[in-house]
């Protein structure tokens, strides 16, 4: 696995919060996986990223499978490639082999409740276009939202490819990844365990229903939407109204396209005012010119994950709020 930007630290050299989020990911997860250790120059973000997985995706009752499966679907319509693969090979853990394979290609599960999810995280690309909202529970819906912000973290942080080559896309490969973690993953998480990483306490948003994966989900928020301060008011207002009108579409040519929205902003804001947008658009186009110029002035790794993350929270936010019922 190769970083594009930076390296992390070594996990075993971690200490503070940062540590204690990689002894849970050693005992519920995967371990200290690439897309944790990236955020680990933050470890708010790190802490609440991990909190929002753990409580929507891994702890409580709801079938793992059907989390997996809207996981993998809105990989997919993100275009993040690593994220698809990672999710199902654990549809492999799962035992679920025909279904991963079906999502593995891009095809439309056989199962209608299985078909359903996936049209319905596919549709939260464009939610005001989709008049999308969720009639899932806080785990389901929570899933949805941590990997609208998980994939574009991945997407701008880490080379797509989970093996080289591209390995995992084989079949056999991915189904002998599924059987290595196949143990861990059908092992019930309690919710609630990652709260005591969080800052503060968080009134969970009305979506969730005061569950552990709204407070997770606020937690994250706040942490992430506090790292656009690297970033001027006017520029911050660029990204936030450019998120709403734009409604997840895809640019064609996504770093002229951006170029071009910040165009009148003044000088000083328009390299991270353009980042923030492919974050929250096309965070693969990111590209080491755009680093290096950042760079001069927020040399750090945590301003850039920092920076990342706020354009991805803008975006995933912009998904939250039509869960939210419009003032009438």
């Amino acid at each position: 696995m190769t970083y594009r930007f930076f390296t992390p630290a070594r996990a075993s050299a971690a200490a503070g919060r940062t540590a204690q989020v990689y002894g849970q990911l050693r005992d519920e997860f995967l371990g200290p996986v690439p897309t944790f250790r990236a955020l680990s120059a933050a470890p708010e973000l790190l802490a609440a990223t991990w909190a929002l997985m753990r409580e929507a995706l891994l702890a409580g009752d709801v079938s793992r499978v059907e989390r997996e499966l809207v996981a993998a679907a809105v990989s997919r319509a993100n275009r993040c490639r690593f994220c698809v693969d990672a999710h199902v090979m654990l549809l492999h853990a799962l035992g679920e082999h025909g279904l991963a394979e079906v999502v593995a290609g891009g095809g439309t599960p056989s199962r209608p409740r299985h078909a359903e999810l996936a049209a319905w995280a596919r549709a939260s690309r464009n939610p005001r276009a989709a008049a999308w909202t969720s009639p899932y529970g806080a785990e389901v819906t929570g899933t949805l939202l941590a990997f609208h912000f998980i994939n574009r973290i991945v997407s701008a942080l880490l080379d797509p490819d989970l093996l080289p080559g591209g390995l995992q896309r084989s079949p056999v490969v991915r189904s002998a990844g599924g059987r290595l973690y196949a143990r861990i993953a059908r092992v019930p998480r309690e919710p609630g365990r990652s709260l005591p990483l969080l800052d503060g306490t968080t009134a969970a948003p009305a979506w969730a229903g005061g569950s552990p994966v709204g407070i997770a989900y606020a937690s994250l928020r706040n942490a992430a939407t506090a790292g656009g301060e690297v970033l001027s008011d006017l520029a911050r207002q660029t990204v936030a109204a450019t998120v709403r009108w734009e409604d997840g579409r895809h640019p064609e040519r996504p770093a002229e396209w951006a170029a071009e929205l910040v165009q009148d902003l003044p000088g000083a804001d328009r390299v991270g005012a353009r980042m923030a947008l492919l974050a929250a658009f096309a965070p693969s186009a990111i590209d080491p010119g755009d680093v290096a110029l950042w760079r001069l002035s927020h040399p750090a790794d945590a301003d850039l994950v920092r920076l990342v993350a706020y354009g991805a929270i803008t975006a995933t936010d912009h998904v939250a709020r039509a869960l939210i019922p419009a003032p009438r």
